[in-house]
């Protein structure tokens, strides 16, 4: 991409409207201090005294911070939290966030807010250490009656966006925002919306998805086929290029250090190299930018293979952020794009 592409077309974050439906949940982070370590007299087991908490949205809200990170005029959040103390800190953060609209972001007592507490081990000059981590989730079926509301905005919001984005991140089929009647509505939009660009990535697969643009990983491309061996380039490339003919959208497929390959309903298809890793990395969340850089540059008028190379140099300056779940803004994207001499 070109430093006056890339100029052309982030220049229009500041006007886009993009639309991220699905599993919202709490990142909390607790820094351990290892030098206070002691014995708990009740137990006998060690004691990790917890010297910092912090908090921001993940699952969803991950992509949330990428698209605010690069300046998209406003975001819409579709999906909930529970009426509970971490529900409260998600909404918080949420709100503080620049363009964030939360007109449908469900609050309810039917559901627990989805979150992933990090137990951090912070030792000076060390890179952080990350212990077994806690989660709190939802394993009963969503209530038809919030899944009712979250279709109704679907369709609501559907005229007034550039972008939308789908993220399922549960474990569980049917118990988060995804349920077989909001994939229902998201075919039927998709189908009345053909230039809209719509991406969906699933931590349990899109076998059953309608068709959109799938994004997906090297691992969940195999899974999708029933393949357990790793899939060369060629394999990934034309399987890319037989979903995007079925779909009649584009296909993304990233693969870590083999970098991406994306192809587009005609046949096209590119790979996209992965940038050199410059140190110690964490891979938390570079899916993630990978499917906010996709669909803001789509919507900014970036062909495929643009979309794709902003896409692999977000994911390359997010995993080098350690201890947290990172994000790349548009200065720190041009700085790669065309380095200042």
């Amino acid at each position: 991409m070109t430093p006056e592409r890339f100029q052309t077309v982030t220049s229009r974050y500041k006007t886009l409207r993009i639309a991220v439906v699905g599993d919202f949940c709490l990142d909390r982070y607790l820094e351990i201090d290892p030098a206070r370590t002691e014995i708990s007299i009740e137990t006998g087991l060690p004691v990790h005294n917890v010297v910092r908490v912090r908090a921001q949205p993940g699952g969803a809200g991950t992509i949330v911070n990428n698209l605010v990170a690069l300046g998209i005029g406003e975001i819409i959040a579709v999906g909930f939290c529970g009426d509970d103390g971490e529900g409260y800190e998600l909404r918080r953060e949420l709100a503080a966030m620049a363009g964030v609209k939360l007109d449908f972001f469900i609050t309810t007592p039917d559901r627990v807010t989805f979150t992933y507490a990090k137990p951090l081990v912070i030792s000076p000059g060390q890179p952080p250490v990350e212990l077994n981590r806690l989660d709190v989730k939802n394993w009963t079926p969503t209530p038809t009656a919030i899944e009712a509301r979250l279709t109704a905005s679907l369709q609501e919001i559907a005229p007034k966006i550039d972008a939308l984005i789908v993220l399922d991140q549960v474990d569980e089929a049917g118990t988060g925002v995804v349920t077989r009647g909001l994939l229902a509505s998201l075919g039927e939009l998709a189908a009345a919306n053909p230039g809209l660009p719509v991406i969906a990535d699933s931590r349990q697969g899109l076998r059953d998805w309608p068709p959109v643009s799938f994004k997906m990983n090297a691992a969940e491309l195999a899974a999708l086929l029933n393949r357990n061996e790793v899939l060369s380039l060629d394999d990934v490339a034309a399987t890319a290029a037989e979903f995007a003919a079925r779909n009649g959208r584009p296909v993304f497929v990233t693969l870590s250090e083999r970098g991406m390959i994306a192809a587009d309903p005609q046949g096209a298809v590119d790979h996209v190299a992965a940038l050199p890793v410059r140190g110690p990395i964490d891979i938390v969340g570079a899916g993630d930018s990978v499917t906010a850089n996709l669909a803001a540059a789509l919507a900014g008028g970036a062909c495929l293979r643009e979309a794709a190379e902003l896409a692999a140099v977000a994911s390359s300056l997010v995993i080098h952020q350690l201890g947290t779940t990172g994000t790349a803004s548009v200065r720190e994207l041009a700085d790669q794009i065309a380095p200042k001499n």
